[in-house]
């Protein structure tokens, strides 16, 4: 029986579906395929075609990566006697493309549960990554059908023999049936779309049940409001129905409803195992939760589909404007930030030094760089952050047993008394890397407080390295000096494992005898007072000379481990006095030390915003990534 030709944007015969997504490390090519496939399907033409076509935001194609899962929908036809022995004939493609980096892998676990099917693409240049070996675990996880795929294969040092071995390994599958294509050039493309019509598993649903419709992404639209993209898993989602948010039991009025062919179009209805956007007009950010079920309000679903598991924020830092007047402002964009990024929490705090502002979570280091640049870019504000912090459990001796501890997201936090206990979150960090680089990753390791769990050859020159790292040593600046001592060749991937027992102090920084909150930090305590030294001498550069001495003391508790003094500006007294008695002159200095002790003991050191900025970002930008 032929397979019936997909119709124009509406609802489709579940039969020519195909849901997938691509998974990759950053580098390998994911968006270049994706550019590919639209060209091939004729959804992007050579006129409106742009590299990177998928990656919408600014941030994206600057740095080379991707943050944000995009879905398009591409219409493909399958001529007769094609090689993969596919039956002839129009089948629909949703495809998903998805971020990379470690930071970003609760987009891509939200972007699996709206496929069947895994395109896991590898560069043939360098093989398979730490992060793309765990998205891999993730699609495996989801029970999602996996396409190998190699790309790249045009570059001069390519070996997807080699490669394609690696993968059937890992995979389970026999080298053949790895697929090789150059994104850049197209070479291949055709047969893996085919492979995916061949392979994937169309979507099953019931078309007659209540309807039941999975949010897997959202977006704020300053015009239209918000944006929710869903996949349909039962019955059928129509325009103008009267649909109901089931975690929250808000009821709405569809507005609008479509499908994204790469740019949004307009449809009647959305069937089972389709991929489309909903807009009601809401414009309450959060009444559209990602992982929450769509149904309709009348004869609506009982039972929701099974959400996400929400991701707890691994990375705190404190977000201040530097104008004070744009606090109301950055509160509201967090607000909408935090609708197309449920892994952003917040609350507001207070600092001494910075003010009001917000304690924010996030889920690594790019995270929280992305968050701040995308707050400053696309809402206008000026931001200072304080330097990131991980959670911590601090027990005092007066506690008792049962006590649930301290919590400790700053620094500011941490509890006065006698401390018994302090618990920090540990990692498993997976590292792959040339073998070349054994000795000097487990001697970084080792520098970081870590412990080797175990090693594993991937293949004769190829080594999987696993370890029990502090989170706290990984946020700061572990990523990078990772690379450097690769030269680039190692990749890193962390999932957190639980707790374990530190000794881990709180470092004070005060300015004239005050506590500077903002400068506060937990560490190690073999690491207290060379971070103490560094403070002190970089705020000694930084704070203006005052008419007073002003010391800048480090001190753990109440003893000062490390002291810089800014020394006082001096007024020339005696420029009046051309010789004369020496009393003169002794009276004038006199006269001038007390008021400098007068002054000394009401004076304020005034920190200028300038001194915040440069001290806070103390060379820790931590993960860079590179251009795809």
């Amino acid at each position: 029986m032929p397979i019936p030709s997909a119709p124009v944007p509406g609802r489709t015969d579940p039969a020519v579906l195909r849901n997938f997504c691509i998974i990759a490390h950053i580098d390998h090519g994911k968006s270049t395929l994706a550019d590919r496939m639209l060209q091939l399907t004729g959804v992007v033409d050579e006129r409106t075609a742009r590299a990177q076509y998928l990656d919408r935001m600014d941030i994206e194609r600057e740095r080379g990566i991707t943050i944000k899962s995009q879905a398009v929908r591409l219409p493909w036809t399958v001529g007769a006697g094609n090689e993969q022995g596919v039956a002839p004939g129009t089948y629909v493609l949703n495809m998903i493309d998805t971020p990379g980096h470690v930071d970003f892998t609760y987009e891509v676990s939200r972007s699996l549960a709206a496929c069947e099917a895994a395109v896991l693409l590898v560069d043939s240049a360098q093989g398979i990554e730490a992060q793309t070996l765990a998205n891999l675990y993730l699609a495996l996880g989801a029970d999602l059908h996996v396409i190998p795929v190699l790309n790249k294969i045009d570059l001069p040092s390519a070996d997807p023999e080699k490669y394609a071995a690696e993968l059937a390994h890992i995979i389970g599958c026999d080298p053949a049936e790895v697929l090789r294509v150059s994104a850049k050039t197209g070479e291949g493309v055709p047969a893996v779309l085919n492979e995916i019509v061949k392979q994937t598993p169309a979507p099953v649903g019931d078309a007659d049940a209540p309807p039941r419709a999975l949010i897997f992404d959202s977006v704020y639209d300053t015009y239209r409001g918000v944006v929710t993209y869903v996949r349909v898993m039962d019955g059928k989602l129509s325009h103008r129905d009267r649909i109901k948010m089931m975690s929250t039991g808000a009821v709405h009025e569809m507005l609008e409803v479509g499908v994204i062919s790469p740019e949004p179009v307009k449809a009647g209805d959305l069937g089972v195992g389709e991929v489309g956007y909903l807009i009601t007009g809401v414009k309450d950010v959060r009444q559209s939760r990602v992982g929450d079920t769509v149904t309709s309000q009348h004869h609506g679903a009982t039972t929701p589909l099974g959400g996400y598991q929400h991701p707890n924020p691994m990375v705190f830092a404190g977000l201040y404007p530097i104008d004070g007047d744009d606090y109301p402002d950055l509160r509201e964009a967090l607000d909408k930030l935090q609708l197309n990024d449920a892994a952003l929490t917040y609350e507001p705090e207070t600092s001494d030094a910075l003010g009001f502002g917000f304690r924010c979570g996030f889920l690594g280091l790019l995270h929280m760089e992305i968050v701040r640049e995308r707050l400053e870019r696309e809402f206008d504000l000026d931001l200072i952050s304080t330097a990131p912090n991980v959670v911590y459990h601090v027990w005092l001796e007066g506690d008792g047993p049962g006590h649930p501890g301290h919590e400790v997201t700053n620094p500011s936090e941490f509890p006065v008394g006698k401390v018994d206990e302090v618990r920090e979150p540990i990692v498993r960090a997976t590292i792959l890397s040339p073998a070349d680089y054994i000795g000097t990753i487990m001697e970084l390791c080792q520098d970081k407080r870590g412990s080797l769990e175990g090693m594993d050859y991937l293949s004769p020159d190829r080594v999987e390295l696993r370890y029990t790292l502090p989170l706290a040593e990984i946020v700061f600046d572990f990523f990078d000096q990772l690379k450097s001592r690769t030269k680039g060749y190692a990749s890193l991937d962390y999932e957190t494992t639980g707790e374990q027992t530190a000794d881990l102090v709180k470092v004070d920084i005060l300015l004239h005898g005050d506590t500077v909150d903002a400068f506060s930090a937990i560490v190690h305590k073999d690491e207290a007072y060379s971070y103490g030294v560094m403070l002190a001498g970089k705020l000694k550069e930084l704070i203006p000379r005052q008419q007073f001495e002003v010391p800048i003391q480090a001190a753990v508790g109440s003893r000062v481990i490390a002291r810089e003094t800014v020394r006082a500006l001096r007024k020339d007294v005696l420029a009046k006095c051309y010789g004369g008695d020496i009393t003169r002159k002794r009276k004038l200095l006199e006269k001038q030390k007390e008021g400098k002790k007068r002054m000394k003991m009401v004076g304020r050191v005034e920190v200028p915003q300038e001194a915040f900025i440069a001290a806070l970002s103390t060379g820790a930008t931590g993960e860079k990534s590179g251009k795809k």
